[in-house]
């Protein structure tokens, strides 16, 4: 496997693109949002695996740094994570790409709906 591309430090910031700390974004909405049942499943999937001892806080942070710049801008925040846990899920060698991708056929071939799913 390739080591990921690491963008640069830009020389007018000395920071990555991802490293937006102490710069003014803007009015923040500090309302809580319910959070949908897949990313529950996502922080869940994320404790477990952590505890498990596949990756630690700062593997799934290098991974969610080492995306890119197009990751952050076309991505949720829960989608980054599920890419972050697969990708060092992979890098444990918990499984293969292939089998990854022969897992993702069958829950393909459910249907798209819990209904369809479940035969209902």
């Amino acid at each position: 496997m390739d080591a990921p591309t690491v963008p640069p430090m830009t020389e007018e910031t000395g920071r990555r693109w991802h490293d937006m700390g102490g710069l003014k974004a803007g009015p923040l909405d500090a309302t809580q949002h319910d959070f949908a049942l897949w990313e529950k499943r996502v922080d869940a999937l994320m404790v477990l695996c952590s505890a498990k001892g596949y990756f630690t806080v700062d593997g799934l942070r290098r991974a969610l740094e080492d995306m890119g710049e197009d990751a952050f801008e076309t991505m949720s925040y829960y989608e980054r994570w599920v890419a972050s846990i697969n990708n060092n899920l992979l890098e444990a060698g918990v499984y293969t790409v292939e089998e990854l991708g022969r897992r993702m056929q069958e829950v393909m071939a459910r249907g798209k709906t819990y209904g369809e799913a479940s035969g209902g």
